[in-house]
């Protein structure tokens, strides 16, 4: 009888033993979800704006700012971040400036589908201005 006990207790650190603790957490690694906080602004909803818009319009095309500075009431700033489970922490982050009520330009670093925005984005240049146009008739 003991005998049977302590080849148990032999084979149990055998096992035991055998596994490294690397292999059990990767084994036992638990679900991690996927964060997302903020604006997500996107390039499609950028195309849209038009310099001159009024406030209430870009709030409809781009939803309510994250950031609206009580010191400067002619900034929006609108903060995406997006935390996988697992990988990078991708943010993003789009100013929109007003002059008066009306909407002057825009600065940030949502991508564009053009060649520059991606040479921009590969060598990791942030705060790119983006240009928008005027609305057709007014110059």
């Amino acid at each position: 009888m003991r005998l049977t006990h302590l080849t148990v207790v032999f084979a149990a650190f055998g096992l035991l033993a055998g596994c490294s603790a690397n292999s059990i957490v990767e084994r036992l690694n638990p679900y991690r979800i996927d964060v997302r906080q903020g604006n997500y602004v996107d390039q499609e909803m950028v195309a849209q704006l038009r310099r001159g818009m009024t406030r209430e319009q870009v709030r409809f095309l781009l939803g309510t700012p994250l950031v609206v500075d009580m010191f400067r009431n002619d900034r929006w700033d609108y903060v995406y971040v997006f935390a996988p489970g697992r990988g990078q922490q991708e943010q993003r982050v789009l100013s929109v400036f007003f002059e008066g009520d009306r909407l002057d330009r825009l600065e940030g670093d949502i991508e564009a589908g053009d060649a520059q925005a991606e040479a921009e984005a590969a060598r990791g240049e942030r705060g790119r201005v983006i240009d928008i146009e005027a609305p057709a008739g007014k110059k």
